[in-house]
């Protein structure tokens, strides 16, 4: 997001695209009518004052009216509030028509007329159409389902007449309450509630934003509501204990919209919602069989007259969370207690339950309370539902009377927050250990956490400042804690960049004697210098990964395998061993996809993403891309939230969507320090850089490329790692603008350097190419053929494809254009695959000037799995794979039918009619 204009809409970018193309047509003189509804809060009143910046910025006037329940009774409130600015300009109109017009607002010359609707909304019309004249017209309408009668049959009218004329209506409505008059005259939008990932941001960008457990209590009671989410986030901020009471505090805003039925339904009535608000679960028989006799099934009839519930069966819903909390909030504290120690009584047989409940009516400490919760997070842990184990532990650890014992269950409930992906969370409960205990090693464990909680945001200095302490200081006595304080302190060191770190992160291991177990050495060798270790560390490598890949089934207690393939994955990747890592993180995502957690995914996602998008499978790694960038932003990954749209702005520019491109990189590192985050910095300067490429603007890419070295006299790279993939970039824009000397010192620089350690196949081809591009004619081949001379150079497809593509322009520039020819239509073959339109383009321009006019594209085939979103996408291979519509849903939690209706938006996509040809029309993973 930018701090200006529509931007600051968060998650409303189809919605705002829908918006601007109305305001579009108008500019064009084609007239329009939408109608948005939503619930309470939804954001459409943002979204109209979106509409109307949109419109002013594009010269067009709008008139505002909002309708108000106090005067929707009044004939024509709402008509006289829009009309008002031009009232003065009815005397033009026809007389009849200026007669009733201004006769409905009590503003004619007292002759008694007979009232004509149609005469006094054709005058209304007649009035806009001549405002028009001078200029097209949006008219925006708020809260359309408070307007008066008269408004709305005028409003109805012109909607049905619009054509023609350069008018726009646009109005916004309750979802619940859409006036008759308009709902089969105005196509509608409808304003679903925020998906995580655009809560979290909503949240992130409130003065006081939520953080660790209140964070997810907010994000979980607002329920995507733009409005709660921000009034809870203020109610939070002003008493951050009540973050910890059992419903979250509403503002008198959310009261007001919420709450307000309450007061007047008989007693039984409320009895009931208080127990069902208590109970937290939708099971009619447990909540009547915890009333007793004090309330029958009628008694719902009031709540679902008022539209605070929904009965059915044996369930009962509450219409929103926040109806749940204001029902909780409302009752006193006593009433509270009777109705969860009658919960927990009629829960004998749901020990999980009956031990939440005894825990919400317990007074002050309570160890057994304490127990039975302790108990019911090893069972959650045990399903893989690490985020209610660390709610039960952590309100276990409120409610023990020991000190130590209470800081064992925090650091307990710091762990499981951690592999449910809550880093706010896990910071905040790492926090209370110290004040609890002097016990080392609980101390030891906090901090462990605490720095995983800040290496996963930003703050990667605050994280190394945790963790190395505990690393150094356990060198002796526990080498095994060391080598996992190293192995967790290595991520932040590697993206921070800064040599200090990752100087003291080796020289620390290298005081570790060796272990059983050395995956945590080998993640801090290859992350802190993967080209000087790049031997010690493929032998490592090779040696460490001789166990089976997890199981899906595995749980807590098997975790250390994934925990080991997660750590191989990063490794292989840091080492270009790009197949193996897509092999291992692949797997890895595969078992955590099937683990209710939510934030611990993000960062293998993102992992997997980047190895997917050097691999070449781009579409893939998009998916992979909006799947971890969803799972960050509701966790509060910051790393991955900026990281994410980052690479993802990355291929758009590569696929010519250069605009695009930059918007979501100025969103995406908006507040963000980059010169901490070193390796963010590197890649937000070759997003930009490929933009300008792409646009040939060579001058503009050669900067950002630049940007990547310092400027010294010997250069040296922004970030140890992922500067000198950007070295061949760097040099072919130098030579396209004059700056070859420069350039020169820095490729100079970087082989020195390099020469210190063993590069991958990947790297030296990059070396070999800037050598080619920078070298004298004579030279330049011997380069060129290097840098293709590997086999192993094909997996990283859109690297090789620009070697063949720098190297047939070589030869045709020398009349060797048989020889250019074999180059370009291999290069030509991966841009089109890819979709990398530019070099497309560009590709082909070379052909034709070898001698070839190459073949137009089949239709749809420039990457047509790009037209797929990423659910569709994995619906689509796991069809391929031989699944039922049934199996599919189970595996991804969706309806047979839903599975179903996919599939058939999916065919013609893909260019197929049947299921069968999924197979065929689908590329392999690693492709």
């Amino acid at each position: 997001m930018t701090p200006l204009g529509d931007e600051w809409v968060v998650g409303r970018d189809h919605e705002l695209a829908l918006l601007s193309r109305l305001v579009d047509a108008l500019t064009t003189g084609r007239s329009g009518a939408l109608l948005m509804t939503g619930g309470p809060g939804a954001g459409k009143s943002a979204l109209l004052d979106a509409a109307a910046r949109m419109a002013r910025r594009s010269g067009v006037r709008v008139l505002r009216c909002r309708g108000s329940e106090g005067e929707s009774g009044l004939p024509f409130a709402g008509l006289h509030q829009l009309l008002r600015p031009f009232l003065d300009l009815a005397e033009g109109l026809p007389g009849r028509q200026r007669a009733a017009l201004l006769g409905v607002f009590g503003l004619d010359d007292g002759t008694p007329t007979v009232s004509d609707p149609l005469l006094t909304s054709l005058g209304a019309l007649t009035l806009l159409s001549d405002v028009a004249e001078h200029g097209p017209l949006l008219l925006v309408i708020d809260d359309t389902h408070w307007l008066d009668l008269g408004t709305l049959d005028v409003l109805a009218f012109m909607a049905r007449r619009l054509e023609g004329e350069p008018v726009a209506l646009l109005l916004a409505a309750r979802d619940t309450a859409v006036p008759a008059q308009l709902d089969r005259q105005v196509d509608r939008l409808t304003i679903e509630p925020l998906d995580p990932a655009a809560a979290g941001r909503l949240l992130d960008h409130q003065p006081r934003p939520p953080a660790g457990r209140a964070r997810s209590r907010v994000l979980e009671q607002a329920a995507g509501v733009p409005l709660a989410l921000v009034e809870l986030a203020r109610a939070v901020a002003r008493d951050p204990a009540a973050a910890h009471e059992d419903a979250l505090p509403l503002t008198d805003r959310l009261e007001a919209i919420f709450a307000a039925d309450l007061p007047e339904l008989p007693p039984a009535t409320r009895e009931l919602l208080l127990f069902a608000a208590a109970a937290e679960s939708a099971e009619l028989p447990v909540i009547l069989s915890a009333v007793g006799d004090r309330a029958t099934p009628d008694d719902w009839l009031p709540a679902e007259r008022a539209g605070l519930v929904r009965v059915d069966a044996d369930r009962v819903r509450f219409r929103h969370p926040l109806i749940r909390s204001a029902v909780y909030r409302a009752a006193t504290y006593t009433e509270r207690h009777t109705a969860h120690r009658a919960l927990a009584d009629v829960l004998v047989g749901d020990p999980d339950r009956r031990a939440w409940h005894h825990a919400a009516a317990a007074s002050g400490v309570d160890e057994e309370a304490a127990r039975e919760l302790d108990d019911s997070a090893a069972r959650a842990q045990r399903r893989g539902g690490y985020a209610a184990a660390a709610t039960a532990l952590e309100r276990a650890a409120r409610l023990s009377p020991d000190p130590t014992v209470r800081a064992g269950r925090l650091v307990r409930a710091a762990t499981m927050a951690m592999y449910a992906g809550h880093p706010r969370w896990v910071g905040e409960l790492s926090a209370q250990v110290a004040t609890l205990t002097d016990e080392p090693a609980l101390l030891a464990e906090a901090s462990l956490r605490a720095g995983w909680a800040l290496a996963v945001t930003t703050r990667f200095a605050g994280s190394l400042g945790f963790l190395l302490p505990v690393a150094e200081a356990a060198v002796d006595e526990d080498p095994v804690l060391t080598l996992d304080a190293l192995a967790t302190a290595t991520t932040p060191a590697y993206n921070s960049g800064a040599p200090e770190h990752r100087e003291k992160i080796l020289r620390i291991a290298e005081r570790v004697p060796p272990q059983e177990d050395e995956i945590g050495r080998l993640w801090a060798l290859a992350g802190c210098d993967p080209v000087r270790n790049r031997a010690r560390a493929l032998a490592m490598f090779a040696r460490a990964w001789t166990d089976p890949l997890a199981e899906p089934g595995a749980r807590p207690e098997l975790d250390l395998p994934l925990a080991r393939m997660v750590v191989l994955g990063g490794t292989a990747w840091v080492l270009d061993e790009t197949a193996e890592a897509i092999r291992l993180l692949g797997a890895a995502m595969d078992h955590l996809r099937r683990s209710p957690t939510s934030g611990a995914n993000a960062t293998v996602a993102q992992a997997l993403a980047l190895a997917l998008y050097e691999s070449g499978s781009w579409t893939e790694a998009r998916a992979a891309l909006d799947e971890a960038y969803g799972l960050a932003a509701e966790g509060g990954l910051e790393n991955v939230v900026v990281g994410a749209p980052v690479l993802r702005a990355t291929l758009l520019a590569l696929r010519g969507d250069t605009e695009e491109a930059r918007a979501a990189v100025q969103r995406a590192v908006h507040g963000i320090d980059l010169p901490n985050c070193r390796s963010l910095q590197v890649r937000t300067h070759y997003a930009l850089g490929a933009a300008a490429l792409a646009e040939g603007d060579h001058a503009a890419a050669y900067d950002r490329f630049r940007a990547v070295y310092t400027r010294q006299p010997e250069p040296e790279p922004l970030h140890f790692h992922a500067s000198d993939y950007y070295l061949a970039d760097l040099v072919a824009a130098a030579v396209r603008t004059g700056r070859a000397e420069d350039a020169r010192l820095v490729l100079d620089t970087t082989r020195r350097r390099l020469a210190e350690g063993e590069t991958s196949a990947r790297l030296t081809a990059i070396v070999h190419r800037a050598d080619a591009l920078l070298a004298e004619p004579d030279d330049a081949e011997r380069h060129f053929t290097a840098a293709l001379a590997d086999p192993a150079g094909d997996r990283w497809p859109f690297e090789r494809a620009q070697v063949r593509l720098d190297y047939a322009e070589w030869l045709r520039r020398r009349r060797r254009a048989v020889e250019a020819r074999p180059l370009l239509a291999a290069a030509l073959e991966v841009f089109e695959r890819l979709g990398a339109r530019p070099w497309t383009d560009r590709t082909r321009a070379e052909l034709r000037a070898a001698g070839v006019t190459p073949a137009s594209p089949p239709a749809g085939s420039a990457d047509s799995l790009a037209e797929l979103t990423p659910q569709q996408l994995q619906i689509a291979r796991l069809a391929a794979a031989g699944l039922t519509n049934r199996e599919i849903g189970e595996r991804i939690f969706l309806s047979p039918r839903t599975v179903g209706f996919h599939l058939y938006r999916i065919f013609p996509k893909l260019g197929i009619t049947s299921r069968a040809q999924l197979r065929d029309a689908l590329p392999e993973p690693g492709e």
